[in-house]
């Protein structure tokens, strides 16, 4: 019985591992070339790692799932109780035992792990191929890889492992950092920190000296992971860690780097001919985006009215109102004015609305969902201020730039308070909301009125891992 249960590991790793090699291959643009030929040349190399970023703006990745979608239903941005369109009624409820939510999670582990089995390519063939990258080549391709692969794994914990604050030696996640038949041990939540640190940081030492957005004043690499992204995954996985001193010295390198504007409401407001124009999702402030060209494909479905007011992702007007604080001078906020829209009988989030426009081109903002916001780094640098009325300024700093009044704050509890506000409204519909309530052990969630649990926080590993891989019972 022992043997047929290793046969039956080994062959199912196989299987895998050589899914994941034909799904790598697959996002290519040439996806009749070997692996060997892949590496033989920089345009493979890149080629290689346009393929990753291409999964990453799929639907069971950051183009839906981790986004709009299903982490933004875990976070409880939408009011969705009955709908034969958008499988999502469970992940409200947060009944994780439902077959709706393991799809949902057994997608994102898959479809996660391939994305890094191709990253590990990536990183292992840029050291035994090395000769055919120049050294710029190599430093930058290298550096994206390395910091990637920690993102990746690091919303997977976020997701799947227990929160580090009361579960930092318990068993979290696999950190795989080789392409194996193996079945991966899984890492504690310390040591996942730990190895996203180490790829962090060789990644900042390898792009420091070759990203162009570092050495020239071009802004066109923030739909990679830049250097200033990776410094940002640095301060969020620090924060995330405990390490508010650390967390907040990373902050700061983004916020003066000098190379991201404030939103104008200008800008937020335009509406023309050429809708895809109109600066919904705050352009300038991303520091990390990533494309996503076909999601008109569900998010017609997910928010615009379409006859089925009822079946869409939203909230009532009263929500909206208590979200933005309308009564205590949020009606002047500039996400409130300007992202939310009728369409027909249905009041529709328009953060993600997308052009019918097919063109193809870099000016379009309406073809991205946002990775990491400058934002954030404000919000960083609030939580960690040596004192409320320090916090507070850096706090008031976003919302005086969304239309707000600054806002005061003496005491920790609400400073505290201050910050989870800006969090809902900040980031709604992009899934980031869920790990920051899980960071803080938040016993509530808004527009939740249910008590939340730290298993809540905490979704299960997929089935088909804990059936294949021993190391989860060991």
């Amino acid at each position: 019985m022992m043997k047929y249960k290793i046969f039956m590991i080994g062959c199912l790793a196989v299987a895998m591992c050589f899914a994941s090699c034909k799904k790598f291959l697959e996002v290519s643009p040439k996806s009749n070339v070997s692996e060997k030929e892949l590496f033989t040349s920089e345009a493979g190399f890149q080629q290689a790692l346009t393929g990753v970023y291409s999964q990453l703006a799929g639907r069971n990745l950051y183009g839906d799932k981790l986004s709009m979608g299903f982490v933004s239903a875990l976070q409880q941005n939408y009011s969705i109780t009955v709908n034969s369109y958008i499988p999502l009624v469970e992940s409200v409820k947060l009944n994780y035992a439902a077959d709706e939510v393991k799809t949902h999670t057994a997608a994102i582990w898959s479809e996660a792990y391939a994305a890094i089995a191709g990253l590990n390519k990536i990183i292992t063939n840029t050291e035994s191929n090395r000769a055919v990258l120049t050294a710029s080549a190599y430093g930058r391709i290298r550096g994206e890889a390395l910091a990637l692969r920690a993102f990746i794994h690091f919303d997977l914990l976020r997701l799947f492992g227990p929160a580090y604050a009361s579960g930092e030696s318990l068993k979290a996640i696999p950190y795989t950092t080789t392409v194996s038949q193996i079945a991966n041990v899984p890492a504690t939540t310390a040591e996942v920190i730990n190895f996203a640190l180490a790829d962090v940081k060789e990644a900042e030492d390898l792009l420091i000296a070759v990203d162009p957005i570092v050495t020239s004043d071009t802004r066109t690499r923030r739909n990679k992971l830049n250097y200033y992204g990776v410094k940002a995954l640095e301060a969020r996985i620090l924060l995330y860690s405990g390490d508010k001193s650390g967390a907040a010295l990373a902050a700061k390198v983004v916020i003066n780097s000098g190379k991201y504007t404030w939103v104008t409401q200008a800008e937020a407001s335009q509406v023309s001919s050429s809708s895809n124009t109109r600066d919904r999702l705050y352009f300038n402030e991303q520091v990390f985006m990533i494309r996503v060209r076909d999601m008109v494909n569900w998010t017609e479905t997910y928010f615009r009215y379409n006859g089925s007011a009822n079946a869409k992702l939203t909230r009532s007007q009263a929500n909206f109102n208590t979200l933005y604080e309308t009564t205590s001078g949020g009606s002047t906020d500039i996400r409130y004015v300007y992202r939310l829209e009728q369409d027909g009988s249905a009041l529709f989030p328009s953060k993600f609305w997308q052009s019918a426009n097919t063109e193809i081109t870099d000016t379009r903002k309406d073809q991205y969902v946002p990775g990491i916001r400058w934002s954030e780094m404000y919000y960083i640098l609030a939580e960690t201020a040596a004192t409320p009325a320090e916090g507070v300024a850096f706090l008031n700093t976003v919302r005086q730039n969304r239309g707000l009044a600054a806002t005061t704050a003496t005491t920790e509890a609400a400073l505290r308070t201050a910050i989870t506000k800006e969090y809902q409204k900040e980031f709604y519909a992009e899934g980031q909301l869920f790990f920051y309530y899980k960071r803080i052990n938040a016993s509530t969630m808004q527009f939740r009125s249910a008590a939340m649990t730290a298993s809540q926080y905490v979704l299960p590993i997929p089935d088909a891992e804990l059936q294949f891989n021993p190391n989860y019972s060991n």
